[in-house]
């Protein structure tokens, strides 16, 4: 039986807004990883992938689902862990063979991607503000990024390949969650303590330990596995398979506009021109694309079920 259109809006308002929860956690990411130290970063990613996944497992424990977490197909853990862990993995190799501007700006296509990406999914015509803002929000992030400068950095081709990749990735698994949309988010859990191990093996194949030194960095691993590396993903997983992926995918390039401004806040960073007109850029092209949600329901629950 199809839904009358007011509770399709609501419904897919709701989910839309909690997907944008990822996005203001993923905006701590970067005073948080600082706040950590010298912890390697596959070792952090162990960390906070293991943190991230028992709380998951505690959850999912309380809910009775942890049946749930044995009884998907293969293909769905391919694609949870492959996206997760994936994408880390290759930006992880991007950095160590790259300038952090320029392989940040080359991974954070992946918003542009999922507006693209979106267009094969049923109900999810894409429209020109759709695009409009997403075009607006990478120019911004290009302003954040090549303000910010690499230094005497220089990036190898392997760098560049691994970049490219993330975008691929995340992009793919995010628009993916909608294909895979009967796959119950608590199986996030899952993805997150498997992505844990298998950082745990590169931690131990290409670094060296280095514990958090400070009260302080334990905090910050903490925060890391209880947001930007935990509930993020949950809450992240369950906007892809209900919301608007158009309008998520725009409005993600808030994340390192705002973790900029948190470091501002903080002081690691300068207030620079750029950053001014990044934040026009990436304001204007979020609220462009998000016009559907803001006038009342996205396009999407208006499109025959």
């Amino acid at each position: 039986m199809r839904k009358g259109p007011d509770l399709d809006q609501v419904f897919n308002r709701r989910a839309t807004v909690v997907g944008f929860t990822a996005i203001l956690m993923w905006s701590l990411l970067a005073a948080l990883t600082v706040a950590t130290g010298d912890i390697p970063p596959f070792q952090l990613a162990t960390l906070c992938f293991a943190l991230g996944g028992v709380i998951g497992l505690v959850w999912t424990a309380a809910r009775g689902e942890l049946r749930l977490l044995i009884s998907q197909p293969v293909m769905v853990w391919v694609h949870g862990v492959g996206g997760i862990f994936g994408y880390h993995f290759f930006y992880f190799t991007a950095l160590r063979h790259g300038a952090p501007a320029e392989v940040s700006l080359i991974a954070y296509l992946w918003p542009l991607l999922i507006v693209l990406f979106s267009a094969v999914l049923p109900a999810h015509r894409l429209q020109g503000h759709h695009i409009i803002g997403a075009l607006l929000g990478f120019a911004g992030v290009a302003l954040i990024f090549v303000g910010r400068g690499s230094g005497i950095s220089t990036t190898e081709p392997v760098g560049y390949l691994a970049a490219g990749a993330c975008a691929l990735i995340w992009s793919a698994y995010s628009v993916g969650n909608r294909i895979f949309s009967q796959a119950p988010t608590s199986l996030v859990t899952g993805f997150c303590l498997v992505s844990s191990l298998l950082s745990g093996i590169c931690h131990l194949g290409f670094e060296q330990t280095l514990w958090p030194q400070t009260t302080a960095a334990w905090w910050a691993v903490l925060g890391l596995g209880l947001g930007p590396v935990g509930l993020a993903f949950f809450v992240w997983d369950y906007g892809c398979k209900q919301g608007d992926l158009r309008i998520l995918g725009a409005a993600s390039y808030l994340a390192p506009l705002l973790s900029t401004g948190v470091l501002l806040v903080l002081g690691l960073d300068r207030l620079r021109l750029s950053i001014i007109l990044a934040a026009v850029l990436v304001t204007g092209g979020a609220v462009i694309a998000a016009r559907d949600l803001v006038k009342g329901g996205s396009a999407d629950s208006k499109a025959p079920r």
